[in-house]
């Protein structure tokens, strides 16, 4: 535990504009009972499946983690004007046809985009990772993984090295001032999304072996927000009674 009675520091905080694209890292956010604003708030969809899960996602087109979304006014998501630049080097406003075209090519097949306001997750609405993941990965893989890869909304460094995010789990976690409170909930069960490189979207298949035969399938957990306000970098996380 630190000086301060605090268990950790947020040392990463990123948002996903758009679902499956690159991510947004910020200095500071609002953190809502949607989740941290702006994330996830787009998503383009494959306009001939009616599926349960229509989206077009990284597990279709790779290569969408390399188009990065930005807002350009970030501290206001919700009224902002959101560009993507594409990884063959065009910069689109996010509902130009020119995007849903060159996307609709790469798939191979038509999509066209959707907003929602609150957001398009797949379970939760907001995920985190402790730094303490990192090695122990790290020692399991025989190798360096990336957390990037599991697309977590927030990074926290424990005052204990031995802690990791599962001893969290069922906990009320109070942020910064101690106002903002987020409940941590559960694991995170993980697919074939996270083999592949966020930098450069080239898959890893032995990363899903590794997460599935040494950590149950399951990396970060899932938090619900229960008392919403303002976040940033090395705020300090605390247990809440």
């Amino acid at each position: 535990m630190g000086k301060d009675g605090s268990i950790g520091v947020i040392r990463r905080v990123q948002r996903f504009p758009v679902k499956s694209m690159g991510s947004d890292v910020l200095d500071t956010a609002e953190l809502r009972w949607n989740g941290l604003a702006g994330d996830r708030q787009y998503a383009f969809v494959k306009t001939r499946d009616r599926g349960r899960f229509p989206y077009l996602t990284s597990r279709d087109l790779p290569d969408l983690l390399l188009y990065r979304a930005r807002y350009l006014k970030p501290e206001d998501p919700r009224t902002s004007a959101l560009t993507v630049v594409s990884p063959k080097g065009g910069e689109y406003d996010i509902d130009d046809p020119a995007l849903c075209r060159e996307l609709s090519e790469a798939a191979g097949g038509p999509v066209h985009l959707m907003q929602l306001g609150r957001g398009h997750f797949d379970s939760a609405v907001v995920s985190l990772v402790s730094t303490t993941t990192a090695g122990r990965l790290a020692h399991a893989h025989g190798g360096g993984i990336d957390l990037r890869r599991f697309r977590i909304n927030l990074v926290i460094e424990p005052a204990d090295a031995e802690i990791w995010e599962r001893d969290w789990l069922g906990k009320r976690l109070a942020i910064g001032n101690q106002e903002v409170l987020l409940r941590a909930d559960r694991p995170i069960d993980r697919c074939v999304m996270i083999t592949l490189d966020p930098q450069t979207a080239q898959r890893t298949p032995a990363i899903m072996k590794t997460v599935a035969r040494q950590f149950d399938n399951r990396i970060g957990i899932y938090g619900t927000v229960e008392q919403p306000g303002r976040i940033s970098l090395d705020d300090g996380i605390y247990l809440a009674g």
